[in-house]
């Protein structure tokens, strides 16, 4: 047994939320894998619901995962250290921490060079086959969990994931105090994105969706411009003209959020000559975009894909409180098999939901 309480094995059994079926969760034992000496058994105590949960329960895939045999949901999560490996230097049992949900190889040229997001042997949380951590305790490997400072809620450690999203995104697009940037997409992720972006110096943000009331809410959050716009292509010039009127200077940066024809072809049309987008949001594996057109005006599009080394900066934004997440979480729910289905039916459901958050 490593350094801690009782073993897991002395403690009541273990529970976590099954995805086993399409439309079909259920709350069932999570047997533990032993506790290695680099890792800790952790206690969770809040874990979100991103939209590729909702997308796997809804249709069991997501590009090339897919899920082939019952799978523990959720990767968006916080919770108390109460065991540690016998060779854990940096956590001790009580300790409250934020988890990475992301585990790479370290040997391979990728790993080696920092970009261990792309690492062809990556295991990520409830990215099938791997199991999640919608369950009472997890085992994780002790240098993926962060620790948390007093004033940031075991929530907001939750909300880490989609903030490192967003984090990413603005080191790769370079934003800075010199770049005017436009969001595509004010979901969850697009809202991240707008106060990440921020917090890297952005001096203007507009963001543009289709629902009125994430504008709104994204307008409450600190945009500068908001704009409401369609699902047609053909609207695309007459948007992008209001587009740079609500800017009222030169898009340097846009962030696709979303990943769609439209949403792309908006945001190359946007963009200055010389100017970047980061597309983020993969909602189409195929689009059809004005690419030569943004070519020949040097437009560089930058792939974005989750996150690397992004957690100390995100616990330490919402430490100093240059990020406030606390507005994003919306609804919350306990862990019984009722309340399990009534957050995951909420998320999917969209309306005025953004985050859905359990609280364990």
């Amino acid at each position: 047994m490593g350094k801690g309480g009782k073993s897991h094995e002395e403690e009541e059994e273990n529970m976590a939320a099954w995805l086993v079926g399409i439309n079909t969760l259920k709350i069932q034992p999570f047997k533990l894998p032993p506790l290695g000496p680099q890792d800790v058994r952790v206690r969770m105590k809040a874990v979100g619901i991103c939209g590729t949960d909702v997308h796997f329960l809804k249709t069991l895939r997501l590009a090339d995962y897919v899920v082939k045999e019952p799978m523990v949901t959720g990767h968006e999560c916080a919770g108390i250290i109460d065991e540690a490996g016998s060779e854990v230097k940096n956590l001790v049992p009580g300790d409250r921490v934020a988890l990475d949900p992301g585990i790479s190889c370290w040997r391979c040229d990728l790993c080696k060079e920092g970009r261990y997001n792309l690492c062809p042997e990556r295991k990520l949380l409830s990215m099938p086959p791997n199991h999640g951590a919608l369950a009472r305790q997890i085992v994780r490997p002790a240098d993926l969990c962060f620790k948390l400072p007093d004033n940031v809620s075991f929530e907001e450690g939750a909300m880490c994931e989609p903030l490192s999203v967003a984090v990413h995104a603005c080191r790769r697009a370079d934003i800075s105090p010199e770049t005017n940037v436009l969001i595509v997409g004010a979901g969850p992720i697009g809202l991240v994105t707008l106060l990440a972006a921020r917090a890297f110096g952005a001096p203007r943000i507009v963001i543009v969706d289709v629902d009125e009331h994430r504008l709104s809410v994204a307008k409450g959050l600190g945009a500068d411009g908001v704009i409401k716009v369609s699902t047609d292509m053909q609207d695309i010039p007459e948007e992008v003209e209001a587009i740079r009127k609500a800017m009222g200077t030169a898009v340097h940066v846009s962030c696709d959020c979303v990943g769609f024809s439209k949403t792309m072809s908006t945001a190359l049309s946007a963009t200055r000559a010389g100017g970047k987008v980061c597309l983020i949001g993969l909602g189409h594996n195929e689009m059809t975009v004005p690419l030569t057109p943004a070519a020949a005006r040097e437009i560089d599009v930058v792939g974005c894909f989750t996150y690397t080394n992004t957690w100390p900066l995100c616990i330490e934004l919402l430490r100093s409180g240059k990020v406030d997440v606390k507005p994003l979480i919306t609804h919350r729910f306990g862990f019984s098999q009722k309340e399990v289905e009534e957050a995951f039916e909420t998320s999917a459901r969209g309306g005025n939901a953004i985050k859905v958050m359990f609280k364990l």
